[in-house]
C-alpha cells in the first residue's frame, strides 16, 4: 500500500501533465512514481531529461539497458522497478523467457560473456554496501569501451535513485505491469510486496 497518494494528472500544471502523457504513451500506463515526484514539479522536469538521456539507445543498447536496471533493482530489492523493467524488457521484444532468467544469468545459456560481465557489476552495485569487486569491474572493461561502462554505471546510478524512491515510498504498482510480473517471473521469488494494490 503506497505511503503517499500520487496526485491525479488532471490535477498537475500542464507542462507536468504533458510529460506524464508522454511518458504513459511511451509505457502504455501512468506511471505512479513520476506522479508522486509531481508534489515537487522541479523533481519531475529535470528526472525526464536525465532519465531519457541514460535510459536511450546508445553506444550500450536499450534492451541491456533494460536487463541491467532489472538486475540492478533486483539486487536493491525494489520488486516496483523489477516489475517495470521487465514489463519494459517485453516491450521491446526482449523474449520472457530470458527475462525470468535473469536470476540465473551466471549458468543461463540465453546471456553470453558481455551481457554476464554487466550483470554482474548491476548486481553488486545494486547491493548496499556496494558489492562490485575490481575483478568483477576489469572483466566490464574487457567487454566494453570506456564510454559504454560509464554508460552502465550511468543505468546502475538512475535505478539507485528509482530503487530508493519507489521502495521508500511503497509506489503501487500499475496493473498492466504487476500483471506482467506476476505471470512472467513466476517462479523466480518476484513478488509485489509492499507494491501490491491497495483495492
Amino acid at each position: 500500500m503506497p505511503r503517499i497518494d500520487p496526485p491525479a494528472i488532471d490535477s498537475l500544471p500542464d507542462d507536468l501533465a504533458k510529460v506524464m502523457r508522454g511518458a504513459e504513451e511511451y509505457m502504455g500506463f501512468i506511471a505512479n512514481d513520476g506522479l508522486a515526484m509531481a508534489y515537487k514539479p522541479e523533481y519531475l522536469r529535470t528526472a525526464g531529461p536525465l532519465m531519457q538521456a541514460i535510459y536511450k539507445d546508445d553506444k550500450v543498447s536499450f534492451e541491456l539497458k533494460r536487463l541491467i536496471g532489472m538486475m540492478s533493482s533486483w539486487a536493491a530489492g525494489c520488486q516496483y522497478c523489477v516489475a517495470h523493467t521487465a514489463h519494459g524488457a517485453a516491450k521491446l521484444g526482449i523474449a520472457e523467457e530470458k527475462i525470468a532468467a535473469l536470476p540465473s544469468f551466471e549458468t543461463s545459456p540465453l546471456f553470453d560473456d558481455a551481457e554476464r560481465a554487466a550483470l554482474r557489476v548491476a548486481r553488486g552495485a545494486g547491493q548496499v554496501p556496494n558489492g562490485v569487486t575490481d575483478a568483477e569491474f576489469a572483466d566490464l572493461k574487457q567487454h566494453y569501451s570506456l564510454e559504454q561502462v560509464v554508460e552502465i554505471v550511468g543505468v546502475i546510478a538512475m535505478f539507485g535513485f528509482l530503487n530508493r524512491w519507489n521502495a521508500t515510498l511503497a509506489t503501487e504498482l500499475e496493473s498492466s505491469p504487476l500483471q506482467f510480473a506476476q505471470r512472467a517471473l513466476k517462479g523466480t521469488g518476484w513478488s509485489a510486496g509492499v507494491h501490491a494494490s491497495k483495492a
